[in-house]
């Protein structure tokens, strides 16, 4: 494993103790393979002047909330050190218990709550103590043999600790096992199960020590080849692939309660991984460790030819292992997979939006890798069910779903915006995004593939004049979010006024493909899975052209006009898959591409108008911008429009004509 410490990095962070562990925890969060999403704990003893000018003795620990990767100095609780101390001398405590206690040790309450370990951080005599829940020792751990294998890679300078449950009983092994003890004969602490502890009164030696640990670690894995057991293929899918990963994505769904996104995993690892022969067996065994469950569930879901039967009997399965494990006092849990092992094709990851699905795939990848060295070593072998869900349903984590956030408006939900690379187009991505929704963002420019730097947005290349362009561009999109509820068919362009005496053949044919066939392909192409999405609903943007044409507009207004009695018809054809169809009709958009300054000067100058006066040229005086429009967009694909179907809705400031 590489040491990430650099001398002239860490210069900047000598000014104190807890700058400098901010450094080294930075550190550890950058790899992977030591912490994930959260995962981890490090801390720092220092002292500090109290209220009445006494200088206490202040544990400085990972706060709740907070990631090694990204940390800063507000992200560690401050607790007295002595209270800890005494906290770990009692006999008995509930966690519930120890979270207040924890809680009123702290010198600053609004500081976040501290880890939970951070008794057993306390009872580590070393000023830096850092905590990785490191793939290569706890898959080593997750071997029929593993504590004689650790015992052999470290001889006895490492503590070996059987697993058991975070919280206040941890920290009791601890404090138990190492009365006596000489910690300087000990290079780290590993908890079987569950990860590595390093320690030292200084950030480098202990940030040092923790990256030599683990590369002794690798080294053994490498010395009876376990890398090479990581299988690795490639799978092709087929057609009807993508419209059972929708049917995947709505089923589990439904378990969960409210729309998931799916990311079908078809990396040569995920589907090498898909395509062992004993998958079946190996994925339904257990997690790297108990505290992945919380992000992952149990066990993985097995998938053949018909996923939606492996999603059910996942969902089924699940509540029986609750009533096995139940104390009859908990509340179970939704039954819905987190993520799911396809046979040969990949794999799956379910996701309630777009932070969760990137969690649950990263540890994912991570799970399949300690797998395969698992059975390397003898079989993969983890804790026992029992086990794992007293830490699924562990006190604390119940408390929590009490206090989650509420759902964004949009999460879970898959969005298809064309035209999505300016104006409107453009306006309805950040919308949308901003909601919490996915967005599959199609254009013509090549620009759309890297424009939106943000996860959950998936910028695709997509000409809709072409067929085969939005069938690759729409599966695309569904093997990164698992399917489509909402199409925003926006793509378009308004071609150079031309009376109808003077129009073109290949004018009119070429405005009414983009402007109106493009848009009744992306209808099509994108209605089976609309069928299978979450209150799916097509915005259709149309034009205020359509009631109130202009001379010089006919190849445009013909094309809006015809979208418009598609749109109509749609309604109608789509209304009993619970399919809303709505257009809009935008006027004078003016912060979208056709308007340049020279045009919006000569616009202005042929009516008598300053710029500003033409831009608010309209009963209500206003200026209509792309994210006005997008917002109505948004709010007709939302609940307070969930039973309006088939209308042409104007945004124009009120245009006389067309009233």
């Amino acid at each position: 494993m590489d040491n990430l410490w650099r001398d002239e990095e860490a210069k900047a962070f000598e000014h104190s103790d807890l700058a400098m562990r901010v450094y080294t925890s930075r550190l550890l969060g950058r790899s992977d393979d030591l912490v994930l999403h959260g995962g981890g704990n490090t801390s720092v003893k220092s002292p500090r002047a109290n209220i009445f000018g006494e200088e206490e003795d202040i544990l400085f620990v990972k706060g709740s909330g907070w990631d090694l990767k990204t940390i800063e100095e507000p992200g560690f609780s401050p607790a007295r050190l002595a209270v800890l101390k005494r906290l770990a001398g009692l006999p008995t405590m509930t966690d519930t218990e120890m979270t207040r206690e924890l809680k009123a040790s702290m010198t600053d309450p609004s500081a976040p709550s501290p880890s939970v370990e951070a008794i057993l951080h306390a009872l580590i005599p070393f000023k830096y103590v850092d905590h990785t829940h490191t793939d290569a020792v706890v898959a080593i751990s997750n071997s029929p043999d593993g504590e004689t294998r650790l015992e052999e890679i470290y001889g006895g300078s490492v503590l070996i600790l059987p697993y058991i449950m975070p919280g206040f009983v941890l920290a009791k092994q601890v404090f138990d096992k190492t009365r006596g003890l000489d910690w300087n004969s000990l290079e780290g602490i590993v908890l079987l199960h569950h990860g590595l502890f390093t320690f030292h009164d200084s950030a480098k030696d202990s940030y040092d020590k923790m990256i030599e640990l683990v590369t002794r670690a690798e080294d053994y894995l490498r010395s009876i080849n376990a890398f090479d057991h990581l299988e690795e293929a490639d799978y092709q899918p087929q057609p009807e692939d993508y419209l059972r990963l929708a049917q995947s994505r709505r089923a589990a769904s439904q378990h969960f309660g409210a729309p998931m996104l799916t990311t079908w995993k078809l990396d040569k690892s995920s589907v090498g991984f898909s395509s062992i022969n004993s998958i079946d067996s190996i994925a339904t065994r257990g997690p790297v460790t108990p505290d992945h469950t919380l992000q992952t569930k149990r066990i993985a879901a097995i998938l053949d030819d018909s996923p939606v039967d492996g999603i059910n009997q996942f969902a089924t399965e699940y509540l029986d292992y609750f009533k096995r494990n139940n104390n009859g006092e908990l509340k179970c849990l939704d039954p819905a997979p987190r993520y799911a092992v396809w046979k040969g094709r990949g794999m799956l990851v379910f996701g309630a939006n777009i932070k969760r699905a990137g969690v649950i795939s990263d540890i994912v990848d991570h799970t399949a890798k300690a797998v395969q060295w698992g059975e390397a070593m003898g079989g993969w072998k983890t804790l026992t069910e029992a086990e794992i869900f007293e830490l699924e349903y562990w006190e604390l984590e119940q408390a929590k779903l009490k206090l989650a956030a509420a759902s964004a408006e949009f999460d879970g939900k898959v969005i298809v915006v064309t035209g999505a690379a300016s104006g409107i187009g453009k306006a309805c991505v950040e919308t949308f995004a901003s909601k919490g929704a996915a967005v599959i963002a199609l254009d013509i420019n090549p620009d759309i593939a890297t424009l939106f730097d943000k996860p959950g947005i998936e910028g695709i290349v997509c000409d809709i004049t072409s067929d085969e362009s939005i069938q690759s561009a729409v599966e695309q999109g569904v093997t990164a979010f698992g399917g489509i509820d909402v199409l925003v068919s926006n793509a378009g362009s308004f071609p150079p006024s031309t009376n109808i005496e003077d129009m073109a053949g290949d004018l009119l044919e070429k405005t009414m493909q983009l402007n109106f066939l493009g848009h009744v392909a992306m209808i099509r192409t994108c209605t089976p899975f609309l069928k299978l999405g979450f209150d799916p609903s097509v915005i259709l943007m149309s034009s205020k052209n359509v009631p109130a044409p202009g001379p010089g507009a006919g190849a445009y207004s013909a094309a809006k006009s015809a979208l418009t009695q598609v749109g109509r018809v749609a309604a109608m054809e789509l209304g009993g898959y619970g399919i809303r169809v709505n257009m809009l009709h935008p006027n004078a958009v003016f912060d979208t591409g056709i308007w340049t300054e020279e045009v919006l000067r000569k616009r202005a100058e042929s009516y008598g108008l300053s710029i500003e006066e033409y831009k608010t040229n309209n009963i209500l005086k206003v200026e209509i911008t792309s994210h006005d429009v997008a917002a109505l967009v948004l709010t007709l694909c939302a609940q307070s429009f969930s039973k309006t179907t088939g209308a042409q809705v104007p945004i124009d400031g009120g245009n006389d004509r067309v009233i």
